[in-house]
């Protein structure tokens, strides 16, 4: 095993040629930004960005935390993804999808433009969108979710992408919070070449009195699907007659883009707002710094565009730069754990970006798997939504990237935009687990929450940024408190209230970065983040839920599980533990989704609260974990509750 002081040093060869070679170069952008902070990103925003009104001001903080990029400025994103790159690559891939059944597409920048414009007039002659309207996509990975979101960015609408495996309910919820007026769907798509649907999620969603006026539907599966009359209407019959030029709305810098909703420490989710000119100016500065990607590479990133990962790092930060991305609409481990280093050979991909969840299933199930298969025209691998564990860091240094690729482990949120801290990868020494540093122009610091000041070495402080940053959440929509109570509220440096993530970090003697994990009640499962509130609230629907306290237990494959205490009305109705499980479960598929199901389900007596009322979670944690309780319990209302807790789950674990 790796110990975890041990440090990688960028390949000479590749440093070479990267983006930024090594660490003066790094410390000499990091300088510039601290001595002219909006000078450093006024002169990016004039070199990245394709202004068709160019700004007049950089950075407005007058209402802070509400503050303002590039005022004056006018863009439309999906002109900077598409249009821009038609004289000098219209014939070269911009997208490479690669069905779950193996069937392959390559949509060329020509082909792209002229998709993303058939669906905008369609979106615009056939269902009166108009600039500011929402419109919810609740699609599979396939290329018609890229060109939904281009066609809205292209006539002003803002989206919000609803992940796949969301249930009715959470699709509802944001629907009827996003005021949305049109949803865009598909009848279902493929996974382990067996079809599923997602249609009639839409459908269960939209009984009753809904904002949405009509349903857009990709036939994917050409299944058969229930279609209301006057609500419902085809894709693939609309498309056929649309015009494939449409003109681009023109978008004031600060004119939001999309919503993408997250879990937090309450039971409703907040829709993240991000704006136009920050956000795509940092999706495409992180990828030409983070990942290196250059001229002809093919990149892959296997999340989802249900999640913020599959946005900026699918869609977004590849097209802006002129890149070729790939889209995978299946399972990474089917038919077997060899489906990516065969897609990687295949379509000759120089970086690889994916979660530790997949990078420990793929070890699990497929150790010797990479040796089968070329994988020479790797560069660069990367790793997203969780700190990575050192030996499934050595298997895929060692086993994926031959020793010679470094691995950018990068750390960010849906909140950020971007990535936040991050190796580069020409550049920084890297040591496994570490996040190392702040990227250039973000001024991220772990901050003691009682002081404000630095945290010292070895201490968990906060992860905090001291500075607004261009790709920075707006608001939470429709909540400016939430906003402010969700970020602002939580350290202050220097007087000044400043963006806390929600996060725990410490500094090590070279002053690299790892972060520890959350603080608040928000539960990290295979890199999304779920919130506790969330799960409880669903879970309390059963009839004969009293109480529950859901935390997150380490999972060797998830890196974190969901373990529920659960207090019934009436717990002699409990004949049977096993069907009490799948029923709550059931209920929390139905609420969320699959993502959501409880690994740990504990039926309790009780739960440990203080006087005041409130559960001590942190001590809930420590029993899931199998520790014993050493600190102090004399302040709870019942110290007894917790011997009696511990050896509950005890006898469960035997």
């Amino acid at each position: 095993m790796i110990e975890k002081k041990q440090v990688f040093k960028p390949n000479k060869e590749f440093a070479k040629v990267a983006n930024i070679k090594n660490m003066c170069e790094y410390y000499e952008l990091q300088e510039s930004a601290m001595e002219d902070y909006e000078g450093f990103w006024g002169d990016a925003a004039k070199e990245k960005i394709d202004w068709i009104e160019p700004f007049t001001d950089v950075l407005d903080e007058s209402k802070a935390p509400f503050v303002k990029w590039f005022g004056g400025g006018k863009l439309n994103v999906a002109q900077q993804c598409i249009d821009r790159h038609l004289e000098t690559r219209k014939n070269k891939a911009a997208i490479i999808f690669e069905g779950d059944r193996g069937d392959i597409q390559t949509i060329t920048y020509l082909d792209l433009y002229k998709h993303v414009n058939r669906f905008a007039n369609l979106l615009k002659e056939d269902f009166d969108v108009k600039r500011g309207d929402r419109v919810i996509i609740y699609m599979p990975m396939i290329p018609e979710a890229a060109y939904a979101m281009l066609a809205c960015a292209r006539i002003g609408a803002i989206h919000s992408i609803v992940f796949g495996g969301f249930s009715s309910e959470a699709l509802r919820d944001r629907i009827e919070d996003a005021e949305a007026k049109v949803v865009i769907t598909a009848d279902g798509a493929y996974r382990k070449e067996r079809p599923y649907m997602l249609k009639p999620v839409v459908d269960e969603a939209l009984e009753g009195k809904t904002p949405v006026k009509k349903v857009l539907v990709v036939e994917r599966n050409n299944e058969d699907v229930a279609w209301v009359a006057g609500r419902d209407y085809s894709y693939n019959e609309l498309i056929k007659d649309k015009s494939s030029v449409c003109e681009a709305e023109v978008m004031d810098a600060e004119d939001p883009l999309f919503l993408l909703y997250t879990s937090g420490s309450t039971g409703k989710p907040k829709g993240v707002q991000h704006n136009s000119a920050g956000y795509i100016l940092w999706a495409q500065m992180t990828m030409e710094w983070v990942f290196d990607v250059k001229e002809n590479d093919t990149y892959w990133c296997t999340a989802d565009i249900g999640w913020i990962t599959g946005h900026t790092y699918i869609v977004y930060g590849p097209l802006a730069m002129g890149a070729t991305t790939v889209m995978f609409e299946g399972v990474i481990t089917f038919p077997d754990a060899g489906r990516p280093w065969a897609m990687v050979e295949d379509h000759r991909v120089n970086q690889f970006y994916t979660a530790p969840t997949a990078i420990r299933v793929l070890h699990k199930m497929g150790e010797d798997e990479p040796a089968k298969y070329d994988l020479s025209s790797l560069k660069v691998l990367g790793t997203v939504g969780e700190p990575i564990d050192p030996p499934a860091w050595k298997w895929y240094h060692e086993e994926v990237g031959g020793g010679r690729c470094p691995i950018v482990d990068t750390y960010w949120q849906t909140e950020t935009g971007g990535h936040m801290v991050s190796p580069l990868p020409g550049a920084t020494p890297i040591k496994p687990g570490c996040a190392t540093l702040p990227l250039p122009g973000i001024m991220a610091e772990v901050l003691d929450p009682a002081t404000g000041e630095k945290s010292e070495v070895g201490e968990t402080g906060y992860m905090c940024v001291t500075r607004p940053w261009p790709a920075q959440i707006r608001n939470v929509w429709g909540d400016e408190e939430r906003y402010i109570t969700s970020y602002y509220s939580d350290v202050k440096k220097d007087g000044r209230a400043v963006y806390f993530t929600g996060d725990g970090a410490m500094y090590d003697e070279d002053g690299y970065i790892t972060i520890t994990g959350r603080t608040d009640d928000v539960i990290n499962v295979s890199g999304h983040r779920m919130g506790t509130a969330e799960v409880e609230a669903a879970i309390k629907k059963h009839s004969n839920v009293a109480e529950v306290a859901v935390v997150g237990k380490p999972h060797p494959l998830k890196g974190e599980g969901i373990f529920a205490y659960i207090v019934l009305k009436e717990d002699e109705g409990l004949a049977d533990e096993v069907e009490e499980v799948r029923t709550i479960n059931n209920i929390i598929k139905k609420e969320i989704g699959n993502i959501a199901l409880c690994d740990d389900m504990v039926f309790v007596s009780g739960l440990p609260k203080t006087r005041s009322g409130k559960i001590m979670r942190r001590i809930l944690r420590i029993i899931a974990k199998g520790e014993v309780v050493t600190q102090d319990i004399s302040t709870l209302e019942d110290p007894s509750i917790v011997a009696t807790i511990a050896s509950k789950v005890q006898s469960c674990s035997l």
